[in-house]
């Protein structure tokens, strides 16, 4: 093995966990043997090289991140994660599964409640929840789709056993990277890349955009697709605009739209144009300042009663986030069971919910044993891990809680699969997840082939969140097929954005403001 590698499994054998690359010992598994025989033949000199060539890459096409308030290219290493075919089909189908179990639900809940009628859930489960929204209670969304964009958080046990680990079906983010690691590494490794049959990427746009299309509200011909961001100071503007020229579709912020007679426009250089398809990249509290946040600058009044009256398609729909509660998450498998008659194909983590008073006074036993998360966290703010945690920071968990069971669950700590990672002059194992992305199109789930894997950087460390200073690595799914029929689309969704440019709101205020001032 490399001097690269030297003391690799050692250390991977005390961390208990199931490591990707590596079988017990020194020994690369099957699906590895390029990505080895390649590394075998680079020194620590080239490897550090083309890491850091990877790294200016991103930073010159702006895949950058905010940690601590510092502008920093998105951590891409230089081992990629490598799924077999056979592991990728059972994945595969388990995303397709969980998305359509949670599209009946969404449907469900904000309609008959069946399954709360069926004694599935409890109601309260639904009601209490923060991102149950009354406000579109009772209607269908146009196109009849919910979850058109999922990122389903997927983990690989001690045992080797894949696990679902949270749902995102509200904005789910990070597609972006998984574009741009492709392309980095593609570079950054091409000795393993050329060498087998890796199923591409470049295909999300595509059927992205042609899923929006496919949902617009009816008698809509050739509809007309945005991307809504809050803006250039929001973390992931650079997948909105990625997202945005890779669909050939206009970016656009609130104040770019405005509605009128339930139907919403863009202003343009041209003048007014009808928006059919907003995919939005902003959460459900700053769209609509007319029914959630009356302070929001960010969206645009009317657009929920635009959406209730059938003249615009959002994407993802408003209300989604009920579904990204981690207490309704412990409900899934059971969802699965009720709406399609099927079993899981991808269990749950074991997951204890603190409302129901014997879980909460067992675990308030073992609060130093588990993972304790907040139901409506994202980005890994809240959660508490109990071994890593000091006497006061338990005693102030126990407290919130106490105050507020319903906000909690707890989880035993899973050691989450590891992949050599470049730390200083060698590999060492660092934990990681998954997160496939699917989009639906109301006819069927297409999973994008890999998804984001996020790596935590820091030995021994579970939390892979960039914005806990976690990085990721480039997903490549095996295939014996050279090549993938790629999607093909109408002409006109492919030059929209040279048709059409978006008014420049603020430049145009300023230029006023000037005016006045003279």
């Amino acid at each position: 093995m490399s001097e690269l590698f030297r003391d690799y499994s050692e250390v991977a054998a005390r961390s208990g966990a199931y490591d990707e690359m590596f079988a017990p010992g020194t020994v690369a598994r099957k699906s590895y043997g390029q990505v080895d025989g390649a590394l075998r033949e680079l020194s620590l000199a080239d490897v550090s090289a083309r890491a850091e060539s990877m790294a200016r890459t991103f930073l010159d096409r702006g895949v950058t991140f905010d940690y601590a308030g510092e502008e920093r290219p998105f951590p891409l290493d230089i081992v990629p994660r490598v799924i077999p075919a056979d592991e990728w089909d059972v994945l595969e189908r388990g995303v397709k599964q969980r998305v359509r179990a949670l599209e009946a639900f969404l449907d469900d809940v904000y309609g008959r409640m069946a399954v709360v009628a069926d004694g599935v859930v409890p109601r309260a489960l639904v009601t209490t929840s923060a991102h149950f929204h009354r406000a579109v209670h009772g209607f269908e969304p146009a196109g009849g789709v919910r979850v058109h964009v999922s990122g389903i958080d997927v983990i690989r046990d001690a045992g080797g056993t894949f696990r679902v680990l949270e749902d995102n079906v509200r904005v789910p983010s990070g597609v972006s990277y998984v574009l741009e690691n492709r392309r980095a590494m593609a570079k950054g490794l091409p000795e393993a890349f050329g060498q087998q049959h890796i199923r591409p990427v470049e295909e999300y746009p595509r059927r992205l955009l042609s899923a929006l299309r496919k949902t617009a509200p009816s008698g809509v011909d050739d509809p007309t697709v945005v991307v809504l961001t809050p803006g250039v100071f929001n973390s992931a503007y650079f997948e909105h605009t990625l997202l945005a020229g890779l669909m050939g579709v206009e970016l656009v912020e609130g104040r770019d739209l405005i509605c009128r007679g339930n139907r919403v426009y863009m202003r343009t250089t041209a003048g007014e144009q009808r928006v059919d398809v907003i995919y939005k990249r902003i959460d459900d509290d700053f769209l609509d300042p007319l029914q959630f946040r009356s302070d929001s600058m960010l969206g645009c009044p009317g657009l929920v009663n635009a959406a209730r009256a059938g003249g615009v398609t959002i994407a993802n729909a408003v209300g989604n986030g009920v579904a990204d509660d981690k207490l309704v998450y412990s409900y899934v498998p059971d969802l699965i069971r009720y709406y399609l008659h099927e079993e899981p194909v991808i269990a749950n983590v074991e997951t204890f919910r603190l409302e129901e008073k014997e879980a909460r006074e067992q675990v308030l036993d073992r609060l130093e044993e588990l993972v304790v998360k907040p139901v409506d966290g994202s980005g890994g703010k809240g959660l508490v891990i109990g071994p890593d945690a000091s006497r006061e920071e338990l005693d102030a968990l126990r407290k919130r809680v106490l105050a507020d069971p319903r906000g909690w669950i707890a989880q035993p700590v899973l050691q989450l699969s590891t992949v050599p990672t470049l730390s200083g002059d060698r590999f060492g194992p660092r934990h990681v997840d998954l997160r496939p992305f699917a989009v639906n199109d109301g006819d069927d789930v297409w999973v994008l082939p890999g998804g984001l894997t996020r790596v935590a950087l820091k030995e021994g460390s579970l939390i892979v969140n960039s914005s806990q200073g976690g990085g990721s690595k480039d997903t490549w799914v095996l295939s014996d097929s050279p090549q993938l029929p790629a999607v093909e689309l109408p002409r006109s969704a492919i030059t929209l954005r040279e048709q059409v440019s978006v008014w420049p709101v603020e430049s145009n205020w300023r230029d006023r403001q000037s005016d006045q001032q003279q």
